[in-house]
This record gives structure tokens, sequence and C-alpha cells, in this order.
């Protein structure tokens, strides 16, 4: 069910090399581009016309118009189940509780008498939030990309997710529920690569947007890249993954429902043990098993993602091994269950989120630990972190300078303006001065 990669017994290898040895998913963002051009420049062209041709093609939904009613949110937080309101309510409210601490105040640093440099946060104009609508509803990724830009202020939150045959070729009434709880009113029923190239190139009911967040496909992550320097963007999020580094005080059962747990997502979905004890991952092994057969999504999802070349059981020469081999992976989600499990998660450097312990598992993550479950994929953790305030947030630097400020280093920047064989940067400090430079 699920393979095994052992590096016990050699010294490890470092950098790409170590990398190399772990388990991946094929995910060739770059292919997919030449795919999703045509699509992307047929939104340019065409608007709000071809979004409903695309709707009819990929979602097979005729639509008159994108932008859902302001009535069917309405109609869709009604009918909500009240169980399923109340969880999402906690869910937006333990947020809000981390994310608010998030928000950055301007500072300012006096480098002489005089001379002053701020640094202010401002929030992004405008940005279109996307929420997947393929295999599963995730009205919790509504939650976490609208958190965050609520909480720096953006004053312009637009969201789209695909629209469903099912619901009459609107977006999921749970996505709608949870946008109406969050007070997000402009909501689109497109999904993909055009949802994406709608928010970038704005459309007659759309207006463009500053930058677009959220996780999707492959698609929609080609689209990020094509946009790239049009729009900001948080990541191109592949495949979901989850790396469980655990010892001989792990138990295997929570190790094997936290690995089905993330499989359940899509069969490109990465599960990863990585472990010093053979009796652990037999256990583990043997727990898989009757759990996956207990469960959902069984043929379509967790039994190839499991099965996939992306998942496997890493076995280990101790726990100092263990730790260099999940910094090379740098996992979306890296779960610590060993002995002293948060002296041992203060020392990983790379992760996009990192739970600690038999009572954080990655499923209180992706809903309601507060943390937010937008996160770098791929082995991106190395450089990149998930979603927050801060990214909606631009910050820009306030330069104030006096007279005798700029006269006391005046000398300094017509020196390096010469060595640099820019002579108008210095001459424009000279004509300040009289063109004679004070200290020259």
């Amino acid at each position: 069910m699920i393979s095994r990669i052992d590096l016990r017994g050699d010294a490890l290898p470092e950098g790409a090399a170590l990398r190399d040895l772990l388990p991946r998913a094929d995910f060739d963002v770059a292919a997919a581009l030449d795919k999703v051009r045509p699509i992307c420049e047929d939104v340019h062209h065409r608007g709000d016309a071809a979004l409903i041709d695309l709707a009819a093609k990929f979602d097979g939904v005729t639509l008159d118009a994108v932008r859902v009613p302001a009535a069917a949110l309405t109609e869709a937080l009604a009918g909500i189940d009240p169980r399923v309101r109340a969880a999402l309510e906690e869910s937006i409210r333990r947020a809000r509780l981390v994310h608010a601490e998030q928000r950055r105040d301007p500072k300012t640093v006096r480098v002489v008498p005089g001379g002053e440099v701020t640094e202010k946060w401002v929030p992004v104009d405008r940005v279109g939030l996307y929420a997947p609508g393929g295999r599963s509803v995730y009205p919790s990724s509504v939650i976490m990309n609208a958190v965050p830009a609520q909480e720096a202020g953006v004053p312009s939150i637009a969201l789209a997710s695909p629209p469903q045959a099912e619901f009459g070729g609107l977006p999921h009434p749970t996505i709608l529920a949870a946008c109406a709880l969050l007070g997000i009113d402009e909501v689109y029923a497109a999904g993909g690569a055009h949802a994406v190239a709608m928010f970038a190139y704005g459309t007659e009911s759309c207006p463009p947007a500053n930058m677009v967040t959220g996780p999707g496909n492959i698609w929609v992550a080609a689209a990020k890249r094509y946009f790239t320097g049009r729009i900001g963007i948080d990541a191109e999020a592949g495949p979901t993954e989850i790396a469980v580094l655990a010892d001989d005080t792990a138990d295997p059962a929570h190790v094997a429902s936290d690995l089905i747990s993330q499989a359940e997502h899509d069969p490109l979905a990465a599960a990863v043990l990585v472990t010093d004890s053979l009796a652990l991952a037999d256990a583990v092994e043997k727990e898989l098993q009757p759990q996956v057969a207990a469960t959902k999504h069984v043929e379509d999802r967790i039994a190839p993602a499991l099965a996939g070349r992306q998942s496997a059981i890493v076995l280990v020469d101790g726990l100092e091994e263990g730790l260099k081999v999940v910094d090379a992976y740098g996992a979306e989600h890296l779960e610590i269950q060993t002995a002293d499990a948060t002296a041992v998660a203060g020392r990983v450097r790379n992760a996009g989120a990192i739970f600690v312990g038999p009572w954080a598992p990655v499923s209180l993550g992706d809903y309601c630990a507060g943390s937010n479950h937008v996160l770098p994929t791929g082995g991106c953790a190395c450089h990149s972190s998930g979603l927050s305030v801060q990214s909606f947030l631009r910050g820009i630097h306030i330069v104030d300078y006096s007279r005798d400020a700029l006269a006391e280093v005046a000398p300094y920047v017509v020196t390096l303006a010469e060595a640099e064989d820019l002579p108008a940067h210095g001459a424009a400090i000279k004509a300040r001065f009289g063109w004679k430079v004070p200290g020259q």
C-alpha cells in the first residue's frame, strides 16, 4: 500500500542530493502553461462571454451571468445545517484571533538627527480569492483566504469558486454560506485558469484585482504563473502533503489516520512517515490496511495517493537524521510525534506548519486551530511562508531628511555614485548645495 525508502546505515547526503532521494509528486506547472495561455487570453478578449462559454465547456453548466446574486448568498446561509454554521463560525472566530495579532504598525527609525526612515504597511487595493470546487468543497479555504485579507484591511475582496451543475450553476451552497458569514458579497461562479484570468484582466462584471490567492489544481497554478508580474500571488499550490516525524513513542493508529487524512484530498497527495523505529513503521503499515478499508474515497483518492511515488515510509538511523530529512523535504504540514515533541519542533527549519505531539493533528489546522491552512507545497517551505496578514500588506519606506542631515551624508552619496559611474546621481546631491558638496 505504501513504499519504503531505507536511508539507514550511511551518512545522509547534503542539499539537493538528499531532496532527490525523497518522494515527491509529479506536478509540471510549466507543461500546463501552454494549455492555460489560450484560455486566459480568451477571457482577456471576450470577458464575461468567454467565462460563460468556458463554464459550459469545463463545468457542464449554462450561466446567464458570472456574478452570483446577493439573494443566493442569503439563501445559502439560511439553508445551511446549523451544525455546519456553528463550526464555520468557530473556525472564523479562531482564525481572527490569530490573524489579528499579525497586523503590523508603522515604525520610524531616526538614522541621524534630522534624518528618519519610516516603514508603513499598506494593504493591496483589491484581491481575488479562489476556493476550489472539484473533488471536494472547501468552505474552510474561504475562511483561510478571507480572514487574513480582512484583518490586513484590504478594501475590496472578491471570491471565485467553480459553478456546480448540481446547484444550478452556482458555487456550492456551503461556499456561499461561508462568504455570507464573512461579509463577502462579491462572488463569482468561475473556476480554474479562467477564474484567475478574470481577476487578472478584469471583465465587464469583475474589476481587475492586484492579487490572487487560494489553492487550486494544476490549471490554477499554471494561470498564477502566467500572470506573475501582472498580479501578486500567494503561491503556485501543488498537491497537498503531510510528513510525520515519529519515534517509538508514537501511536501507530494516530500516525496511520493522519497519513490517510491527507491522502483523502487527491490521488497526487503525499503522505510521508520519517522514523527511526522499524517497529513503528511495521505497525503503521499494518494499521493502514483496516483504516483505509473503512473510509470513503478509497479507490479514487486514498489508495492511489498512498501507493504513488509521492508517498513513502522513510527509515532513518535516529532523530538527528530524521530532522535532516524533514528539513530537506520541507513539508506543507509536518507532524512531530516523538518524545519531547515541543523541543524537536523548535529545531525544525523548513515546514509550512508544524503540529506538535499527539493532540495536534493536521486536521485541526485544516479547520479550527486558528492557524492558516494555505501553505507552501512541493518543498517551497524552504523559502516561502503560508498565507497571513503579511501576504496582503506592502511595506513602503518614507524617507524624511533635513538639509543638515543630507549635508552630513552627501560626500558618501557622491562618492558611491561616482564609484558606480552614475555621475548624475551625484549631481542631484550637488545641485542642492550650489554644486559644492559639504566636506569635499
